[in-house]
């Protein structure tokens, strides 16, 4: 079905727009389905996606700020996502020896069986792509950087135009 009838508009202004427009929508699919499949695992994909930059990281521990600039939402709260993995014993939370304002957080024993469990089970969650050849996936890369190469140049050219 063509993106107008999905959405119920007439028409796009441009195929930039409708391009931009055509991701949001896709995002709401993909999300969705990544969120009914890590609740299977009793996490969110926000949870998941912060003991996977801690298995890359272990046995480095990492801070708040380091997990925030790696996270695929920039938007999440680190520290209350590390708190509740805390709590269900997935990571554990030490005061940085050299700064006491920071914390050093590592992924647990506990968090590293949780995380294999879920990686044996990850080529349900690529499910999600499979309408697309492995050279559209490519492709689609491609793209997807191109774009955020755009809004990285954006957001440089607008801050130091301020």
């Amino acid at each position: 079905m063509e993106l107008e009838q999905e959405i119920g508009i007439s028409s796009f202004r441009n195929d930039w727009q409708k391009a931009s427009i055509s991701i949001l929508y896709t995002y709401g699919f993909m999300s969705n389905g990544h969120e009914q499949f890590f609740k299977k695992h009793g996490l969110t994909s926000q949870q998941y996606n912060v003991l996977r930059i801690l298995h890359d990281q272990f046995p480095k521990p990492v801070s708040t700020s380091f997990l925030r600039e790696k996270m695929l939402d920039k938007m999440s709260d680190a520290s209350r996502l590390v708190n509740r993995l805390n709590v269900k014993g997935l990571v554990e939370v030490a005061q940085n020896a050299n700064d006491k304002r920071l914390v050093n957080i590592l992924i647990s024993g506990e968090g590293q069986k949780m995380f294999d469990s879920i990686e044996v089970d990850l080529e349900n969650l690529d499910a999600l792509m499979k309408g697309l050849t492995q050279e559209e996936a490519q492709q689609l890369i491609i793209l997807l950087e191109k774009v955020r190469e755009s809004i990285t140049s954006l957001k440089e050219r607008t801050s130091t135009a301020e």
